[in-house]
């Protein structure tokens, strides 16, 4: 990663260029969906396509929202708007400044209260002990090498019995050749757990690093699931989807989803 200290600075790098771009994950919400959730029309997504089961949703009287490497005006504002009326208070935490400025941006124009911080996911040090209610992570634990980290974090800042919603890839989705797949070819070529650091050729990293693509991560289920689980929380809640297009959505989900309430916190 020449030129990068470490993957965090590079992914960093990597999705201030995808706002650059206009990624489908970088494009704040309209003025018509906030209007929408201020009256109690709305929806997030933790995966690409299905949308969260609203049972999943605790009360948002007085509660503490945080959006986990969630930036990009998206979940963050809605939340905010739905929850207005309630007292509900959200927080966007995301290591991209520009999808940062894509919350904020959307708060301004709307007159949302919403708080931005920057930070890796891993590390929630900003924030004390039991502050949230709510954690929405969307599918981006990809992003980084080790995701146990992750959810032991979560239990910190989560209050016993707050909620943890996370979404996250099959890491069936890494066992294939990707630029065969891309040709409608499936030719097993990983193991698991994946790494753009150590699966792949550096000729091929090195062309995601030229093109400004963020490194990728296929953790497998046990640190997925388990992982959760270990940290101290209990799953609830489950659900798979699939990103029409994307191979080999033609012949299984590749995301999932999950709602897990803190029991404990587990160092």
């Amino acid at each position: 990663m020449e030129g990068f200290e470490d993957v965090q600075s590079f992914n960093r790098y990597a999705w201030d260029r995808a706002v650059e771009r206009k990624s489908r994950w970088t494009v704040p919400v309209s003025g018509e969906t906030v209007a929408a959730a201020r009256g109690g029309s709305w929806e997030i997504f933790l995966t690409p396509a299905k949308p969260v089961p609203r049972a999943w949703f605790p009360d948002f009287v007085g509660a503490e929202i945080l959006c986990l490497a969630a930036g990009g005006g998206q979940q963050g504002p809605v939340l905010a708007a739905a929850g207005e009326s309630a007292g509900a208070r959200v927080t966007v935490y995301d290591i991209s400044p520009r999808q940062l400025a894509q919350d904020r941006l959307v708060a301004e124009r709307e007159g949302l209260e919403l708080a931005t911080v920057e930070g890796d996911m891993g590390d929630l040090g900003a924030f004390s002990d039991e502050k949230f209610d709510l954690i929405v992570h969307p599918c981006s634990n990809l992003f980084v090498p080790n995701v146990r980290p992750v959810w032991r974090e979560c239990a910190r800042v989560l209050r016993r019995g707050g909620v943890l919603m996370a979404g996250f890839v099959n890491p069936v989705l890494y066992l294939f050749d990707q630029k065969k797949m891309d040709e409608g070819h499936f030719e097993v070529r990983h193991r698991l757990p994946y790494s753009d650091l150590t699966s792949i050729s550096k000729s091929e990293r090195d062309a995601y690093i030229r093109a400004g693509e963020a490194l990728e991560f296929g953790h497998t289920l046990t640190d997925q699931i388990g992982g959760q689980i270990a940290a101290g929380f209990a799953i609830n809640g489950f659900y798979e989807d699939r990103w029409e297009g994307q191979p080999p959505a033609g012949y299984i989900d590749t995301y999932i989803g999950t709602r897990a309430a803190k029991l404990r916190y587990l160092q």
